[in-house]
């Protein structure tokens, strides 16, 4: 080894401590991480999401105290026509500790970039309702947007993203990126229209998504009979088999095509991955995605207007190994990457 380098070395670094960053870029993010050479016990204290501030008063307050965006639970699973138990998503996500503070692909550390606190969950009614559970998260997402705050969901059953979006787009109709096995575009089941197997269609019949900015990516399973309102309405569908057909450059310029600058909401569902990675989920469907390529075609989306966005169908009882849950809680730090990034750009304003 070259003797001038190694002293160069020992001279910067061997009484260096753990908090000791040169690079410009992460000694800004160790800043928010290091008291001198000590970091926060990522198992210690109460669990939020990637150790957000927890902020379950912030609700109570006309500007949410301040928040840019608010990382919010929604522990509930009625609307599932499967495996039930989504109601324990959010507290297995908020459980994870590997995750964060920086993006290493975006590059981006969004505690640096806006105002984020986890403010707990939707306050429900009734454990037993689906149609109060619906307008408990529509009447706590509404108040939200209207404080000009960002919300970042974690579920729960995918049925939550309809009173949501009811929320997000009833200003103007709003665009998505959709990530997940199932189209979920179906009609009413047994005098249901409110489960997880149709929110989009009812979302685009109330007005509130534009289907001609829709994507939905990694379709697949035996239910395609049940989503021809998808193409009826103008949806754009890329079927999991068709992504290796395409190539993720591909898929990645197709969303940024469909959406264009347009307020987006972006929905991922844990059964876009085969549950190879991600068995923990209440429909499982084989041949999915993988987590490198989920991830990769949401950071194709950087620098795009992302208002809003959501993980769901999480139930950790159905995965021994946690991945699961990891993965939700990698995509939703992801997720908060690109709506952070969007509000310092002057977007992402639900």
């Amino acid at each position: 080894m070259d003797q001038d380098k190694l002293d160069r070395l020992r001279a910067r670094y061997a009484g260096a401590g753990g908090g000791d960053i040169h690079d410009p870029r992460f000694a800004k993010v160790a800043a928010g991480q290091f008291q001198g050479d000590r970091r926060k016990w990522p198992f210690a204290d109460v669990a939020t999401f990637i150790g957000a501030p927890y902020r379950p008063d912030a609700l109570a307050k006309a500007d949410l105290g301040g928040l840019d965006v608010a990382i919010i639970g929604l522990p509930m699973d009625l609307g599932v026509t499967n495996r039930a138990g989504t109601r324990l998503g959010p507290r297995a996500v908020r459980q994870v500790e590997r995750i964060g503070p920086m993006d290493h692909v975006l590059g981006t550390a969004p505690f640096g970039l806006v105002e984020a606190a986890d403010i707990g969950d939707v306050p429900f009614r009734s454990r037993y309702s689906l149609e109060s559970c619906h307008e408990d998260i529509e009447a706590t997402f509404r108040a939200i947007v209207e404080a000009g705050v960002s919300t970042l969901a974690v579920g729960g059953d995918h049925s939550i993203t309809y009173p949501i979006l009811k929320a997000v787009g009833a200003k103007r109709p709003v665009g998505m990126v959709h990530i997940d096995a199932h189209c979920d575009t179906s009609g009413p089941y047994e005098g249901s229209k409110f489960h997880h197997g149709g929110p989009f269609r009812q979302a685009v019949l109330d007005g509130v998504l534009d289907p001609e900015r829709v994507i939905q990516i990694g379709i697949r399973g035996g239910a395609e009979y049940l989503w021809e309102f998808s193409t009826e309405s103008g949806m754009t569908v890329i079927h999991a088999n068709e992504v290796d057909d395409l190539g993720l450059d591909a898929v990645i310029a197709r969303a940024l095509s469909v959406i264009g600058d347009g307020p987006t909401y972006v929905s991922f569902d844990v059964d876009s991955l085969d549950p190879a990675y991600a068995p923990g989920t209440g429909t499982p469907e084989v041949g999915g995605l993988t987590p490198r390529e989920a991830l990769a075609i949401l950071r194709g989306l950087k620098g795009r207007n992302i208002v809003a966005a959501d993980v769901v169908e999480v139930a950790p009882q159905y995965d021994a190994t946690s991945n699961t849950a990891h993965c939700a809680a990698q995509v939703l730090f992801t997720e908060l990457c690109l709506i952070a990034e969007a509000r310092a750009a002057g977007k992402g304003r639900p």
